[in-house]
């Protein structure tokens, strides 16, 4: 089939709107916004910890830290941790998975400026889970959630992307994010789910 002048101009104008989507996301404070399935509504919503909600659901629960050190934040992030612009913070990226399989892309944020006496283990976490230290401490406070339905050109995908090269066919991927009080001292988290995680199904333990 031979393409046309108009077929090539089409193919040229999809590319450049592409390239020129916004890379920061709309993030919405209620989960109607991303129009999705009621199950996902569910995990996107539920205000448990999502580490025991995965464990409950998996043989073998991991925690995979795929990086943590100082890195700028994204143009959706600094506004919502107090930030004036776009600029260093603590970073740490993990994959929550169950029984090797990657469900969720946990992406968290810290202010330079934050002390040890506000995060004390967050340094230390390893491989440990994030959520089970903030839900075990009765100091922390937890904010509201928002959430969000990431496109391919949001930085996240792309990163979960380089990660998982199968998932570089779907279109998006829905996520929420909130934020952690402790002292006075604030950590945002945003958690991104991936396809697997609606076949996941409770399972009974021996």
């Amino acid at each position: 089939m031979r393409t046309t002048g108009l077929d090539l101009e089409s193919a040229i104008l999809r590319t450049v709107k592409q390239m020129q989507r916004p890379l920061a996301a709309q993030w919405y404070a209620h989960v109607n916004a991303v129009d999705t399935s009621a199950l996902m509504q569910d995990w996107l919503t539920n205000r448990d910890s999502l580490t025991a909600r995965l464990v409950a659901r998996c043989q073998q629960f991991r925690v995979q830290r795929l990086s943590q050190h100082k890195a700028v934040c994204l143009q959706d992030e600094y506004a919502a941790i107090g930030l004036p612009r776009a600029m260093k913070v603590h970073e740490r990226e993990v994959f929550l998975r169950c029984d090797g399989v990657a469900m969720v892309y946990g992406h968290t944020i810290v202010p330079l400026s934050a002390t040890a006496n506000e995060w004390p283990l967050f340094h230390a976490l390893g491989e440990k889970s994030l959520g089970s230290t903030l839900f075990n401490d009765p100091l922390v406070r937890r904010g509201e959630l928002h959430y969000a339905r990431l496109r391919q050109s949001h930085p996240l995908i792309r990163r979960i992307v380089a990660r998982q090269p199968e998932l570089a066919g779907v279109h998006s991927m829905l996520a929420r994010r909130s934020l952690f009080w402790r002292k006075g001292g604030c950590l945002q988290v945003t958690e991104v789910f991936l396809p697997g995680v609606e076949g996941l199904l409770v399972i009974e333990k021996r």
